[in-house]
């Protein structure tokens, strides 16, 4: 399996007296879906920070989707980001814009043209349950749905990268679980997905790999061949959307397509 993300014998200290990250070596394959926990201070943000070259390593080599970040120029690091989806925690809308215009905002940052947003956005919206959300500001959704609408706009440029940073942290525990479960959905059509997280229950209830950092080192990592199969999971769950049930698969599989279509998924510096 191809490796996207790879730190070898990486280092961070921000001065003398703080190490964030001690000597990490660790890696992701393509496709993986992988929880990072740990205590606050552990090390957790550096090591998203370092992946989004926010900050640079003090020792060590990271590779990101190919590209050695680790002392990346600053003019290349918004190619670096546009194979990257984030999901932040506090949701990060805009609330002067309305759903639609949220999601739309990515795209058109890149420069994507008016017909492919047009395209695009729509089918992101269905895939997290939201086209009748389409013209809401953020202010009239749940937390939840204020979370969906961060998944979407993480979502629509069609990364190879998702990193969600505490996505849970403001929600209530059953659209925790939505959300972890839509992550997985996306994961199994093969986008890498890593989750930051307190929240030790969550994890348990899904068959994933769990790295472990305490204080700036992985003191665990259970890595393995993992199952997508997560059955014993869905089986009586009644915390998903019955809505986003029969159509997820689909819709995804129709967005893979439009992105071809319309020329998204190369929309990278060559």
């Amino acid at each position: 399996m191809d490796k996207i993300i790879e730190f070898k014998n990486v280092s961070k200290n921000y001065d003398s007296q703080t190490h964030a990250l001690n000597d990490v070596s660790v890696s992701i394959d393509k496709g993986e879906f992988a929880f990072i926990v740990g205590a606050s201070g552990a090390g957790k943000s550096t090591f998203l920070k370092l992946i989004m070259h926010e900050e640079s390593p003090s020792q060590g080599t990271i590779i990101v989707n190919g590209t050695n970040v680790s002392n990346l120029k600053r003019r290349k690091v918004p190619y670096l980001r546009r194979n990257m989806g984030i999901v932040f925690q506090d949701f990060r809308l805009i609330e002067k814009m309305t759903v639609y215009d949220n999601v739309a905002f990515a795209m058109r940052a890149i420069g994507s043209n008016p017909s492919a947003v047009k395209k695009r956005v729509p089918y992101i919206l269905s895939l997290v349950g939201l086209s009748h959300k389409a013209k809401s500001r953020p202010s009239e959704l749940s937390g939840g749905e204020q979370q969906r609408v961060s998944l979407a706009r993480a979502l629509v440029n069609n990364p190879a990268i998702i990193i969600a940073d505490e996505p849970t942290g403001n929600i209530d525990p059953e659209m925790s679980y939505e959300i972890i479960e839509l992550l997985s959905k996306i994961n199994e059509q093969g986008t890498t997905i890593l989750v930051v997280t307190h929240e030790h229950d969550l994890v348990r209830r899904f068959n994933k790999r769990v790295i472990e950092i305490e204080k700036g080192r992985v003191v665990s990592d259970t890595k393995q061949n993992f199952s997508n199969d997560t059955s014993d999971i869905n089986e009586g769950s009644d915390v998903i959307n019955d809505a986003l049930k029969p159509s997820i698969d689909e819709v995804i599989t129709e967005i893979k397509g439009q992105a071809e279509e319309i020329g998204l998924a190369s929309d990278k510096e060559d």
